[in-house]
């Protein structure tokens, strides 16, 4: 037993034994129980006195090597290569014992209460979770507003990737759209409903453009640096989440660096990758999107009603134009790799409102409509004419409810 892990042992068989002094996984086979102590021997009472006392007895004798097979099992949950070398005994039929039903869904439960304080194998991916279709579903149609397009690709992309026992390569996803329309709030929501430990998991990894990578000159050990942090996230989870931010700015060279990671597997490389998630971050195509919600308005036309068909056409166009962009002078587009296009559509005064109300509860806060429409009011909206959209989508609302504070 490694001397690090000694400390949690200790704390989780206390906890056991806490629990076993409660009554829920009984006394650790002990001679004497609490009423024999309390009464002696039966001394009263008669013979039915004496049957209950020895039924009690032998209850307890159960109960012990009870407790111990629990404590067998759910060591083995925790410490899964402590058990390698009992597998051999474990296959072996053992007559007249089954762990009950009741005892492993509460020991189930407590495993995974006691993972949560801490790593309980020696991969990330024992802390993944993958709630999907449950909550991030959820989570999307309340917190994220405006935003029907991205709700749908997201959800149905994850669902698809995560749900497929052999994937032929990562799925890449591309967000787009201005600053403030949600793409870092997503990309954070994302992680946490993939992880237990969310943004903080060892099988995330988040790159910022300008802060990682801000000098072109050094772009040669920028390369070997990430090709380095990539391949040793995924050597500690299969199922690792990278994401870049501002990935407009990614010199060209370093996306063609990462290609390899994306592309479809070839079996001759000992690292598999295929279960990795990459997103990207990106304000470009944010004109292409505001064009079509705008245009779409003016013809009176709900913004539900702009398709995935109809704008992704338009943004991969943009997209592909000869630019100073890492997108256009890699090969991410030529070759396909970007699996799916998430466009972010600008945000209206009614959004706005919405991003204040959640700011306000966010903190524990009352507020009234008149404080929303305040808060609504202090963001600059445009195009001149129409005054539509918010220039900053809802970022920077969450400091403005500052304003409003006793």
């Amino acid at each position: 037993m490694g001397q690090g892990r000694l400390p949690a042992r200790l704390g989780l068989a206390c906890c056991l034994l806490l629990l076993g002094g409660s009554g829920v996984l009984g006394s650790h086979g002990a001679s004497r129980g609490p009423w024999e102590e309390e009464q002696g021997p039966v001394a009263e009472g008669g013979p039915w006195g004496r049957v209950k006392y020895e039924a009690m007895k032998k209850h307890l004798r159960a109960v012990g090597a009870l407790s111990k097979q629990y404590w067998q099992y759910l060591a083995c949950k925790v410490w899964q290569e402590d058990c390698e070398e009992e597998k051999e005994e474990k296959s072996r039929p053992r007559p007249g014992w089954t762990l009950p039903l009741l005892g492993q869904n509460y020991l189930e439960i407590l495993s995974g209460w006691y993972c949560s304080f801490g790593k309980c194998c020696e991969t990330g991916d024992c802390r993944i979770v993958n709630n999907i279709t449950g909550r991030l579903e959820a989570d999307l149609n309340g917190q994220l507003h405006g935003q029907h397009l991205a709700k749908e690709v997201i959800v149905r992309a994850m669902c698809e990737f995560l749900q497929s026992p052999r994937p032929e390569k990562p799925l890449v996803l591309s967000f787009h759209g201005w600053s403030g329309t949600g793409k870092n709030f997503v990309a954070r929501m994302v992680a946490s409903h993939l992880y237990r430990d969310g943004m903080k998991s060892e099988c995330v990894r988040l790159f910022i453009s300008l802060f990682h990578f801000p000098h072109h000159k050094y772009l040669d050990l920028y390369k070997a640096q990430l090709k380095k942090q990539i391949s040793e996230t995924l050597q500690v989870c299969k199922q690792s989440l990278f994401i870049f931010d501002e990935a407009e700015k990614l010199h060209f060279s370093l996306l063609d660096a990462i290609k390899p990671f994306m592309a479809h597997y070839d079996n001759k490389g000992q690292l598999d990758y295929r279960r990795s998630i990459f997103l990207f971050l990106s304000n470009l195509g944010g004109n292409t999107i505001n064009k079509v919600a705008l245009d779409f308005w003016r013809a009176g036309r709900a913004r539900e009603e702009i398709s995935m068909e109809f704008l992704e056409q338009r943004l991969r166009l943009e997209l592909q134009e000869p630019a100073e962009n890492g997108y256009a002078r890699s090969n991410l587009l030529k070759e396909n790799l970007i699996d799916f296009f998430v466009p972010f559509l600008p945000l209206e005064y009614y959004h706005v409102k919405l991003c204040a109300r959640d700011a306000f509860l966010a903190r524990g806060l009352p507020y009234t409509e008149a404080a929303l429409d305040e808060v609504a009011k202090m963001m600059v909206f445009v195009p001149k004419e129409e005054k539509l959209f918010s220039a900053q989508g809802c970022k920077s609302v969450s400091q403005r409810i500052n304003y409003f504070l006793p």
